[in-house]
């Protein structure tokens, strides 16, 4: 008998699960097994005219495979991207997000997921800049504010979605206070403005949105903001009128008015100086005192001293005082 082809399907078999048993043992070794890949970075294939608007960064990525090939695994093992290179703008536009695997033993389990999109139209808008001051100093007015950079006058170029062009404007604050006759800032950051609201540009976009420059100088003039007004002198009631029998029967001032200088939100609020009380307890005929002139705080005047007159007689019918 033959020991090769004796019992031939009994051996077949033996080797069969042979076979069998060494396979049940490797994959009991090394199982399939599926991994969740958090944070991928998803790439954007972008046209020319189009941008889009807070598009999402990351993406979680389930892969699948034996264990050995999963250890190294990792989320740059595989690649998510989305191709707009024929999207059209809209605010809600429906596009594929396609994940593939970097390595031929580890599948992705979902390589193509739907995704909705705001995609804008992409266009440049040239801006001129404005420079705001913040806070002026009393007595302080501002003369000139001027804005420098490359473009005269002064502009910047914003390249982003259209519907953030619309009521754009750009400005370059100047937050401390103005008190002083020139301010020279190098490098100052440009504030965008839209509808009366900064413009956010922290906002993620792909491409990113740019502004060209994005700092500009700024020249500001300034000077003392004093201005004149016309205010009239009023003479005070005596501290001490005339002695008995006696009473004053007119007042005069010299001079009636008086010019003062200013900064205008001080000079709006005056119009007449009450000059300082007199003792009249020892006067029984006319009597000219020299007053000073009181002025009010951050206020002055040409004229130091008026002169007040008063006009005494005695009380008709009365005997006057020895």
């Amino acid at each position: 008998m033959n020991l090769i082809t004796d019992d031939w399907r009994l051996k077949l078999l033996a080797v069969g699960l042979a076979v069998l048993m060494l396979g049940a043992v490797a994959f009991a070794q090394n199982p399939p097994k599926q991994v969740v890949l958090t944070n991928v970075s998803i790439g954007y294939t972008v046209g020319p005219d189009i941008i889009v608007i807070n598009p999402p960064t990351k993406t979680n990525v389930t892969v699948t495979g034996l264990a050995d090939a999963l250890t190294s695994v990792n989320s740059t093992s595989v690649a998510a991207s989305i191709d707009l290179t024929k999207a059209a703008p809209g605010p809600n536009v429906h596009v594929n997000l396609v994940v593939r695997s970097m390595n031929t033993a580890v599948q992705v389990q979902n390589p193509i997921v739907p995704q909705v999109l705001n995609i804008d139209r992409r266009s440049s808008i040239t801006l001129p800049v404005t420079v705001r001051t913040q806070r002026v100093t009393s007595g302080w007015q501002v003369t000139k504010t001027e804005a420098r950079c490359p473009l005269a006058p002064c502009s910047v170029v914003f390249n982003g979605p259209s519907t953030w062009e619309s009521n754009l404007a750009a400005f370059a604050d100047f937050t401390d206070p103005v008190q002083q006759n020139s301010y020279d800032v190098l490098t100052h950051t440009v504030l965008l403005v839209q509808n009366g609201q900064p413009l956010d540009l922290t906002r993620f976009t792909e491409p990113p949105v740019t502004l060209d420059p994005p700092t500009v100088a700024i020249h500001i003039e300034a000077k003392t903001g004093t201005t004149t007004r016309q205010v009239t002198l009023i003479d005070a009631s005596p501290s001490h009128g005339p002695p008995p029998g006696y009473r004053v029967t007119n007042v005069t001032v010299d001079p009636v008015t008086v010019v003062i200088t200013g900064p205008p939100d001080a000079l709006a609020r005056i119009t007449t100086i009450t000059l300082s009380s007199v003792d009249l307890s020892g006067a029984t005929s006319t009597k000219t005192f020299q007053v000073t002139i009181n002025y009010p705080d951050n206020t002055a005047g040409a004229v130091a001293v008026a002169k007040v007159t008063y006009s005494i007689s005695a009380n008709p019918n009365a005997s006057p005082s020895p």
